[in-house]
């Protein structure tokens, strides 16, 4: 009964992300949803395309496994992201009437500095939205008890998400998310209830984390240790600054203030509720704690999903894996059409030798979205053979946009002196000295995609003071 009330909500989202297609006329409404979304609707699209899998299953197996201190990067670094989103770049960007993030390097530095750009956002992306077709893969295991093997649950999980979003675009992700805010925030509540009628209350759970040590945030007195730490930090905190989906969602909005305090809002949203699948998957250690410590020696990530399963009313399981359901789509439906639309505006169409229609162009993004899914299930799968966690893979999406597009984007907005020659140095001496780094030394005191960080900074200044031969 259980997997059939799941493939119906499935049924049902496919269903109203079929139907956002009917509202759309242009590559604009496909792209932005016409710039017209009330606050409400900007809201739910920041905070439920950030609660993601790694919401719900990697930052509490991360938690589980190590400490509150090993969640630097998500949720506290993505959270202040959204955030300073809203405070510093939302204004500016939301005024230049842009279709992708990637018109902003066209039109303030050049084509060249476009492609690059365009070409490392869309890159960035496939950590992110693997890690959501992984755990889509991860249910449908664990709700068929292994009958769906991971790979082929992952095939199901891109087609669908695929299906929904493939015609409706930013109007499918913007009226599916809604809804998906709504049975999130109250599916969640209701199991955190149930969930605390059998463990005596939120505080027994507080004082077991806490004598395991778990509440431990900062770092040790090592530089080694601290560099780590605020490198960790910044890699999210400030690497997705400069990424489609934070700037699709304030695009979408009818005004600029609702472009900033609807990113605001869904960043302070998301980091408060992000507690919440954190205080479940700990419970298991109160409600199971055999199970639970067999299944964290396994995959943490499991822990959550089998308290579930073994410990809830038949209701209780469908409303969690309606919500956990609601949480991926909804991130993996944003995160799958913002690379694939920076692809086609921002890559592609340069390079095409006449100019597009409209409707042509609407018509490359659609297929641009195919080829990028197909591209995202491909590297979910194999990072089956990896063992690489959901959480990893998400952190390790941000390394692209840290190292090649947010310098470039900052100077661009806020140094009058910044030039072509500046944001072409800074992306060229960035890759220079990241890429060898990750392959010579991935575990430097000072991580490599840090020091292309540093570097990135040093290329814009002096490339943009440097007077012209």
């Amino acid at each position: 009964m259980l997997i059939g009330f799941v493939a119906l909500y499935l049924f049902l989202s496919v269903a109203l992300g079929v139907f956002a297609a009917t509202k759309v006329q242009s590559s604009k409404d496909y792209i932005t949803a016409g710039r017209s979304l009330p606050m409400v609707m900007v809201v739910a699209m920041v905070f439920a395309t950030w609660f993601g899998a790694e919401t719900m299953l990697g930052i509490p197996g991360t938690f589980i496994d190590e400490n509150l201190g090993a969640l630097i990067s998500d949720p506290f670094g993505a959270s202040v992201c959204l955030i300073f989103f809203g405070l510093f770049f939302a204004r500016p960007l939301y005024r230049r009437n842009l279709l992708t993030l990637g018109d902003f390097y066209r039109d303030r530095f050049s084509p060249r500095v476009e492609v690059a750009v365009g070409l490392a956002i869309a890159l960035s992306y496939l950590g992110w939205v693997s890690a959501q077709i992984t755990a889509l893969g991860l249910v449908f295991n664990v709700l068929t008890a292994d009958a769906i093997s991971m790979e082929l649950g992952i095939l199901i999980g891109s087609a669908i998400v695929l299906l929904y979003t493939l015609f409706g675009g930013m109007w499918s992700v913007a009226l599916t998310t809604f809804v998906q805010m709504i049975v999130i925030v109250l599916g969640l509540l209701w199991i955190s209830v149930l969930v605390a009628d059998q463990t005596g209350g939120i505080m027994p759970v507080i004082e077991h984390a806490q004598a395991k040590g778990k509440f431990v945030f900062w770092p040790e007195l090592d530089s080694i240790a601290i560099i780590t730490f605020i490198a960790g930090f910044l890699t999210m905190g400030l690497g997705s600054i400069p990424q489609q989906d934070v700037f699709q969602r304030a695009n979408t909005a009818k005004n600029e203030r609702i472009a900033v305090w609807g990113t605001i809002s869904g960043g302070v949203i998301y980091f408060f509720f992000a507690a919440v699948p954190i205080f479940l998957a700990y419970s298991a250690f109160i409600i199971s704690p055999e199970t639970s410590n067999t299944l964290m020696a396994e995959d943490p990530q499991r822990v959550l999903p089998a308290l579930i399963l073994s410990h809830m009313p038949l209701y209780a399981q469908i409303i969690f894996f309606g919500a956990l359901l609601s949480v991926i789509m909804s991130t993996a439906s944003a995160t799958l059409l913002a690379p694939s639309v920076t692809l086609a505006e921002n890559v592609i169409r340069p390079m095409l030798a006449h100019r597009l229609k409209d409707e042509q162009f609407l018509w490359l993004a659609r297929i641009t979205v195919i080829v990028f899914a197909i591209l995202v299930t491909l590297y979910a799968i194999w990072s089956q053979s990896q063992e690489t966690s959901i959480h990893q893979m998400v952190e390790n999406a941000y390394k692209v946009t840290l190292v090649m597009a947010l310098v470039p984007l900052v100077a661009g907005i806020y140094w009058s002196k910044a030039n072509n020659r500046g944001a072409v140095w800074s992306i060229a001496i960035g890759l220079i000295v990241w890429l060898p780094m990750e392959f010579i030394a991935p575990d430097a005191a000072l991580p490599p995609h840090f020091v292309g960080f540093i570097a990135a900074v040093l290329g814009m200044i002096i490339g943009s003071l440097s007077k012209r031969a």
